[in-house]
């Protein structure tokens, strides 16, 4: 539970005896806390409003197979004494219901906080650390890595194929992208690969293109320095519009179709959907 991201849990876990049943994926710094209990326990019909029909939460989707719980270190410290209880018992109850029910899914937790820290802080159960800890996988950051950089880019080129076509770096580029740190881990090399695929499709990829897309997040920090020594900064604003652009970028690459747009953003489809509609993106054929 102390490192990890979804890419390694989730192939990890794939791979297990349970491989061919449900895996569920739960981004836990994606849902609001509010919210939280009601998404990963259900709820019963009229619970709270809008609750207009029952509805099972992510323990009754993963069934028999496993839940995987992302982001672990920003689960609200409120519900924890219920996901300890599952985790001891496997008990849990529907928002809104009196009868208990039982989980039978294997849960799978990943984190790229120091849950010893966040323990220490009030943040995280000393008691649910310990019991999510039963087998603990370190993953090291990618700057430890050495050529895994690499192989990673030879993934994510072969895992988006049938949406754009391929790139080659240079040998300074490659050398470059062997030598970056990718703080971002994973996700931000994802991220960039996604990005030249989009820029220069089936191109060979110099070094001076890299450099301005490993540039681009220290762009990003300047800019927002910038507006909040200026006054006037609105995080909201500022998140919704970065959000409507990378929705806009994938439904592009993914040439409108909604669920690979959605698997390349790494959300599902029905959340993708509702964010198209809040953000106001327009009607779409394939929606």
């Amino acid at each position: 539970v102390d490192a990890g991201r979804v890419d390694a849990g989730g192939r990890n876990a794939r791979g297990a005896a349970r491989g061919r049943l449900e895996f569920v994926t739960v981004n836990c710094a994606a849902i609001a806390p509010e919210l939280m209990e009601a998404q990963l326990f259900g709820h019963a019909r009229g619970a709270f409003t809008g609750a207009v029909s029952a509805q099972p939460g992510f323990f009754e989707q993963a069934g028999e197979g496993t839940l995987f719980l992302d982001e672990i270190g920003e689960f609200p410290v409120e519900l924890q004494p219920k996901l300890l209880r599952v985790l001891e018992s496997g008990d849990y109850y529907r928002v809104g219901e009196t009868r208990p029910r039982h989980a039978r899914a294997r849960i799978v937790a990943a984190t790229n906080r120091d849950l010893q820290t966040a323990i220490r802080a009030g943040r995280f159960r000393q008691d649910l650390y310990h019991r999510l800890s039963v087998l603990s996988i370190e993953v090291p950051p990618l700057r430890a890595r050495g050529d895994d950089v690499l192989l990673l880019l030879e993934h994510f080129l072969g895992l988006y194929a049938q949406t754009m076509r391929p790139f080659v770096l240079d040998t300074d580029a490659e050398g470059r992208w062997r030598g970056y740190s990718f703080p971002g881990n994973v996700r931000e090399l994802r991220n960039i690969v996604i990005r030249l695929g989009t820029k220069y499709p089936g191109a060979v990829v110099g070094i001076n293109a890299l450099e301005a897309e490993l540039d681009s997040q220290s762009e990003l920090d300047d800019s927002a320095v910038a507006e909040l020594s200026a006054g006037g900064f609105s995080l909201d604003d500022t998140l919704h519009g970065w959000e409507q652009r990378y929705i806009q970028a994938a439904l592009k690459l993914a040439r409108g179709n909604l669920s690979e747009a959605a698997r390349l953003l790494g959300v599902n489809r029905t959340t993708l959907y509702g964010k198209i509609q809040r953000l106001s993106l327009g009607d779409r054929d394939d929606v």
